[in-house]
């Protein structure tokens, strides 16, 4: 039996939304095709109408998350215009980023792995961070866009840093702590004159 078009797109965006979920949860090597075919309730055998290989949707996937996570940022910092960076951290270093590591950031849970999975992959994940490190740039005080760039570039590593100790912590508390210090230390310091 033949699907329609729209059949077969609709099942091609549950694989991947369950690969996503898997792959963050598991890692791309902890999770076999047979098993994110059968979380997405298809046959295993209808996996190669959709991609050549489990190569390909791991990158797949990983482009759909990293999309999803700069739209995601974007949000956060446009509906906050008065502090788009005070925002965009409560929003990132959140306990909810920490446990939930099948919906949580793509970056935290997956970069380790990124550097033996080839230059797509990578290319994929220098794309998403570069766009985060630019949300950033944009919202980062600083005199120059090169000050601005720097501090960027240090906050993004300190905050996916932060989430990644965090979610190694076997105290819940220590795992706040790593969060909250790193939360304070990236809050610029307000105005002279401000309060």
């Amino acid at each position: 039996m033949r699907v329609s078009r729209e059949k077969f797109a609709e099942n091609r965006e549950k694989i991947l939304a369950v690969a996503g979920e898997l792959f963050r949860e598991k890692g791309f090597d902890g999770i076999g095709v047979a098993d994110i075919m059968k979380a997405a309730g298809l046959t295993h055998g209808g996996f190669y109408g959709h991609f050549e290989s489990k190569d390909e949707l791991a990158c797949e996937a990983s482009k759909a998350l990293v999309s999803r996570s700069l739209e995601r940022w974007k949000h956060v910092v446009d509906g906050a215009p008065d502090e788009p960076l005070e925002a965009l951290l409560a929003h990132y270093l959140s306990h909810r980023n920490v446990v939930e590591h099948a919906t949580g950031c793509v970056f935290a849970a997956l970069t380790q792995e990124v550097s033996r999975h080839g230059p797509k992959m990578q290319s994929t994940f220098t794309g998403g961070l570069m766009g985060m490190a630019a949300i950033l740039e944009e919202i980062t005080p600083g005199e120059t866009p090169e000050e601005r760039r720097r501090k960027a570039l240090v906050s993004l590593s300190a905050m996916v840093g932060a989430v990644i100790l965090a979610r190694a912590m076997d105290n819940p508390e220590l795992s706040q702590e790593f969060l909250a210090a790193t939360r304070q230390e990236l809050t610029p310091a307000p105005e002279s004159g401000k309060e």
